[in-house]
């Protein structure tokens, strides 16, 4: 089968991603109600005991919402690194120690036939991580929840097949909007979150043969819009002398409320 996916939440109203290989198939953070995750988990055929596995990226609510039920109930281990273990500790409550597994930040494992790399991003959170997956010779990257793109970043991502990439917010929708500055200045800064301009300019350096396709994700609810995402990264990608007969990739949707499709990157 090759490796496989589905984003079944992204946004600031909570986060989650299976992914799945031949062997193992695991869950990329819990970001909504154990109940609600096993709703969108069942939307696309995945039972709570088939996984292997849970690893999270950071502490911040719209990634952990759901995982210290979700874990118990179904008995699983969970890794992230001995930082976000502190920092989420409170919200996860007591978990038995052997489901409690720590990967660090910049470091590899493998579970079965599935590869699954971890490594640092720039954002206000206690030690946040992205992930790298690679099974049967494909690469999935998940790049989300970061102020800017650093070139380790950049090195950690060439070279996959699909990416998972934020797209937060259209710059002049943020400035206009109702929040207060504070936050908009944090949305903003280097441990924020990228804008739509920002992932454009990041696809025109990461953009690689073997890239098919990009999903951008954890849009904002209030300062973005899917069509005016895929627009704004289109034409930052074109100005650039990206086109798509030149260079054959799409560009995907996520969904706060409902999964994506499997998406499969076959052996």
């Amino acid at each position: 089968m090759g490796l496989r996916f589905t984003v079944l939440a992204s946004g600031s109203t909570g986060n989650a991603t299976v992914v799945s290989s031949d062997a193992a198939t695991v869950l990329v953070d819990v970001g909504l109600s154990g109940k609600k995750i096993e709703e969108l988990m069942q939307q696309r055929g995945v039972a709570g005991n088939e996984l292997d596995a849970v690893f999270v990226t950071h502490e911040h609510s719209d990634h952990i919402k759901g995982l210290g039920a979700f874990a118990r109930k179904f008995e699983l281990p969970v890794y992230a690194n001995e930082k976000t273990w502190a920092a989420m500790h409170k919200h996860v409550g007591e978990l038995p120690d052997h489901q409690r597994k720590v990967l660090d930040t910049d470091s590899a494992m493998e579970l079965f036939d599935l590869k699954i790399e971890s490594y640092a991003i720039s954002h206000d959170a206690a030690e946040p991580v992205g992930y790298c997956f690679e099974s049967g010779g494909r690469k999935l990257s998940l790049a989300t929840d970061m102020g800017y793109m650093s070139d380790k970043v950049m090195a950690k991502l060439m070279g996959s097949d699909v990416i998972v990439l934020e797209s937060n917010h259209d710059i002049e929708m943020l400035r206009m909007g109702r929040y207060p500055w504070n936050i908009k200045r944090r949305i903003l800064g280097d441990t924020g979150h990228l804008s739509n301009e920002a992932a454009g300019e990041a696809l025109c350096r990461l953009l690689s043969g073997a890239t098919r396709r990009v999903y951008l994700a954890h849009l904002s609810l209030q300062h973005n819009l899917m069509d005016l995402a895929k627009l704004t990264v289109n034409t930052v990608l074109e100005d650039n002398g990206f086109f798509y007969q030149k260079h054959e990739f799409a560009l995907c949707d996520t969904y706060p409320d409902k999964p994506t499709e499997w998406d499969l990157l076959k052996a």
